[in-house]
């Protein structure tokens, strides 16, 4: 008798949101304010996922409207099932999450009272094994987010040069080895291409020094690759400011990162915005000159060891959250629904 597959999970079953008080403690402020001022309010989930946090903020807040942006077709798929109850006021956007305004002008809005991140690669591809993003299964080797484009991770291992993979892991995924593991992948690849995570873990944890620590050996070329292949770390660069120019006056901006190259350009938009542009030494400060933000998370706020006992995969986040001080000198306010 052949065995059948398991029964997939309920998607509420498979994913539990990370930090997910907090980043609804952080919104809720923008929200309120924009109930009170318009009726209704936008919050746009530019990571949508399995869309737990966003099913947790459409049941809490009834008057407001949901914006979901998730490149992965499979992910907008699950995640328009288990948010299916809340009808009209949940507006799925196929796209990469830099692409807000887009976003917003698909779903009927000029403006978005709060606008959350969650960034890297979800638990929905880390468990769907034919996605080729965990080494520790044996796939396709793929990292696609968004599998209907684009190339693979196959292709990156297969086809770049010695001095490009050198470059790619080491800016991508810090690693410190990565002329070493460069080399090891092209003198393999020049005998037998890569076509499997498998394939190409094991070459990794036979090139790595012995005796050295941090984890998998795999662990920050797979970060890396992964990185490359969906072009992550040029999109956040345009997402984060996008997302600061999406919200009004009191509308907020809150983001999640799980690796230090991430972090580090969110932390820095964010200190943008958050300083004054005058000159020292002015008796009086021009408006137009004034910071644009305030910074409201408290330095980089962590999950608590609860968190991290429920969920493992929270335990490297980071969280950070800025507010918006003032519109740009001569534009009028951020109007409402279309």
């Amino acid at each position: 008798m052949t065995e059948q597959p398991p029964t997939p999970r309920p998607t509420s079953e498979r994913h539990v949101p990370v930090l997910l008080d907090r980043c609804i403690s952080l919104l809720e402020p923008g929200i309120l304010a924009g109930i009170e001022a318009r009726g209704i309010a936008v919050v746009i989930d530019a990571t949508l996922g399995m869309g737990g946090h966003s099913e947790a903020l459409l049941t809490r807040y009834p008057q407001l409207h949901l914006v979901g942006l998730d490149r992965d077709t499979q992910a907008l798929a699950l995640a328009g099932a288990r948010l299916e109850r809340f009808g009209e006021r949940f507006h799925p956007v196929h796209t990469v999450y830099d692409k807000i305004a887009l976003a917003l002008e698909t779903a009927g809005f000029d403006y978005a009272d709060g606008v959350l991140f969650d960034l890297g690669v979800s638990s929905f591809q880390l468990d769907e094994r034919d996605r080729g993003f965990a080494y520790s299964y044996d796939a396709p080797l793929d990292m696609r987010m968004d599998s209907t484009t684009g190339p693979t991770a196959a292709d990156v291992v297969n086809n770049y040069s010695l001095d490009e993979l050198t470059q790619v892991l080491r800016t991508w995924g810090e690693e410190r080895h990565a002329r070493r593991i460069a080399v090891a992948i092209v003198e393999r690849r020049d005998v037998t291409p890569f076509a499997t995570t498998g394939e190409l873990a094991q070459l990794i944890i036979e090139a790595y020094p012995r005796g050295t620590s941090g984890g998998h050996p795999a662990k920050r070329t797979f970060q890396a690759l992964r990185v490359e292949v969906n072009d992550e770390l040029r999109v956040l660069e345009r997402a984060i400011p996008a997302a600061m120019d999406a919200v009004p006056v009191g509308g907020r901006v809150v983001a999640m990162s799980y690796q230090s190259l991430e972090d580090r350009i969110v932390k820095r938009f964010f200190a943008d915005g958050a300083k004054s542009t005058a000159p020292p030494g002015l008796p009086v400060e021009p408006e137009e000159t004034k910071a644009r933000f305030k910074v409201i998370s408290k330095g980089t706020e962590r999950p608590t060891e609860a968190e991290i006992e429920e969920n493992s995969r929270a335990a490297s986040a980071r969280l950070r959250a800025v507010e918006r001080l003032r519109l740009p000198v001569g534009t009028g306010s951020t109007k409402g629904k279309k």
